[in-house]
C-alpha cells in the first residue's frame, strides 16, 4: 500500500518539476495520508502543510492547529488560513471556492510549484455519480481532474482501502469530520447510501465509475481543442449546424460556462435543436439564471439580471501545444502587469472596466500540458510568458 500511494506522489512531482509543494491538509484520512507520502517522497524542505479552517463546525480552529503542529513536528513548514464563506445556496460550494482561493494565495505567497490536494478514487467515483443523476452531459462526466494550473491530484487512482492501510502502517492522526456523517448532504447520501446500493448489483461499481471518467477527460480534450475557437457570442447558427452534435452541445456549454449559466444535458439537447432549426423568427429556451434566444441566423444569451448580445470577435490561432477557449467562471491567471499575482479573470474584467457584454465571450489561451491561462482577452500576456503565445489573428 505505502508503495502505491508514495509511487503516485512521486510521479506527480516529477511531472510538476523541482520546487516547494503544498500540501492541503484537513486532517482527515485521505490528506494526511497524502502529506505523509510527499514528505516520504520529497523531503521535508520541501513541503508545506497547508491547513484552511472553514469554520464549518465546532472546534475546527484546534483542527487545522494541530495539523500545523503534525506538519512541523515532521521538519515541515506549516500555514493556517481562516477563510470567511461567502453567502450562497450551497454551502459546500462556498467553501470550496474559499478553499480554492485561499490555496491559490498561499501557494502565490510561498512561491510554491504546486499544491497537491488529496482526492481519491472514491471522491472521484461519488462525483461522477452525482453528476449522472443531476443529468450532465459527456464532459460533466471528466469531473474531478487530475490536475488543473497549480493543482495537482495524485490520488485520484487510490482507492479508500489503501489509503486506510496507508494511514496505519504509518500510524498518522486522523480527524473525523462530522459533516461526513451528515446525510442532509448528497455526497455523503451517495457514499453512505447509493453507492453500497449499487455494489449489491456490481462490486466494482467504483472503478468503473472512475474509468468512465477517464475517459470522458480524454473525449474533453479532443472536443475542446475544435470547440473552444467556435465558442464565442453571438452563436453563427450556420456555421455550427454544420458540425457534429457533439461539438454543437460542447459550444452551447462553453458559451452558457462564459456567461455565468448553468445547464443540464436536456437543456443542451433543446438547444441544439435551435441551432439546427430553419432560420426563421425569434424562439427561446430557458436555462437556469437566464434564457437562449434563437433570433434568424444567430444564438444569443440573455441572463435575468442582464440581457446582452455580444458583437462579432475576431478569429485567433493558438502556437502549438496551447488551445483557444472562451474564458469560464473561476478562470484564474497571473498578468505580466501585476507580476505574477493569480487573481480571477472575473476580477480582472471588473478592475478594467470590461463591459459584461464584451467579458462574456472573451477567449483565453491555454497550454494543454498543464491548463494554464497564458494570454487573455482584455487582459494580454500573463507573467513570465512570451510574446510569441499569445494567440494571433488568422
Amino acid at each position: 500500500m505505502a508503495d502505491a500511494i508514495e509511487r503516485s506522489v512521486s510521479s506527480a512531482i516529477a511531472t510538476i518539476g523541482p520546487g516547494r509543494y503544498g500540501v492541503a491538509c484537513s486532517g482527515g484520512a485521505d490528506s494526511m495520508a497524502l502529506a505523509e507520502a510527499t514528505i516520504r517522497v520529497a523531503g521535508a524542505d520541501h513541503v508545506v502543510i497547508v491547513s484552511i479552517d472553514h469554520g464549518l463546525v465546532a472546534g475546527s480552529h484546534a483542527v487545522c492547529d494541530g495539523v500545523a503542529a503534525w506538519g512541523r513536528a515532521r521538519g515541515c513548514a506549516a500555514v493556517v488560513r481562516r477563510v470567511e464563506l461567502a453567502r450562497r445556496a450551497s454551502v459546500e460550494a462556498a467553501a470550496r471556492d474559499a478553499r480554492y482561493a485561499a490555496l491559490d494565495q498561499v501557494a502565490h505567497e510561498l512561491g510554491l510549484a504546486a499544491i497537491l490536494v488529496g482526492h481519491t478514487a472514491r471522491d472521484q467515483a461519488e462525483t461522477v455519480l452525482l453528476r449522472l443523476l443531476r443529468g450532465t452531459g459527456p464532459a460533466g462526466l471528466a469531473s474531478i481532474p487530475g490536475r488543473r494550473g497549480r493543482f495537482v491530484r495524485p490520488l485520484l487512482a487510490i482507492e479508500r482501502g489503501e489509503v486506510e492501510a496507508y494511514v496505519a502502517a504509518q500510524g498518522l492522526p486522523i480527524w473525523h469530520d462530522p459533516m461526513n456523517d451528515d446525510l442532509a448532504i448528497a455526497r455523503v447520501r451517495a457514499r453512505r447510501v447509493l453507492l453500497p446500493l449499487l455494489r449489491g448489483e456490481n462490486p466494482q461499481v467504483d472503478l468503473a465509475l472512475t474509468r468512465l471518467a477517464g475517459s470522458a477527460a480524454e473525449w474533453l480534450e479532443v472536443i475542446d481543442a475544435i470547440a473552444g475557437p467556435l465558442a464565442r457570442l453571438p452563436v453563427d447558427c450556420a456555421a455550427l449546424a454544420a458540425q457534429p452534435p457533439a461539438i454543437r452541445k460542447r459550444v452551447i456549454s462553453l458559451v452558457l460556462e462564459a456567461s455565468g449559466l448553468d445547464c443540464e444535458a436536456v437543456h443542451l439537447e433543446t438547444i441544439d435543436s435551435l441551432v439546427i432549426r430553419p432560420s426563421r423568427g425569434e424562439i427561446a429556451v430557458d436555462v437556469p439564471g437566464g434564457r437562449v434566444v434563437r433570433s434568424y441566423a444567430q444564438l444569443r444569451v440573455e441572463r435575468h439580471d442582464a440581457a446582452f448580445a455580444l458583437p462579432e470577435a475576431r478569429v485567433l490561432v493558438a502556437p502549438p501545444g496551447h488551445l483557444v477557449r472562451v474564458w469560464r467562471p473561476g478562470d484564474r491567471m497571473r498578468p505580466a502587469r501585476l507580476k505574477g499575482h493569480s487573481r480571477k479573470l472575473s476580477d480582472l474584467y471588473g478592475d478594467a472596466k470590461i463591459p459584461r457584454a464584451a467579458r462574456a465571450s472573451a477567449r483565453v489561451v491555454v497550454r494543454i500540458a498543464d491548463d494554464v491561462i497564458v494570454w487573455a482577452e482584455h487582459v494580454g500576456i500573463a507573467h513570465g510568458e512570451h510574446e510569441s503565445v499569445a494567440a494571433a489573428p488568422a
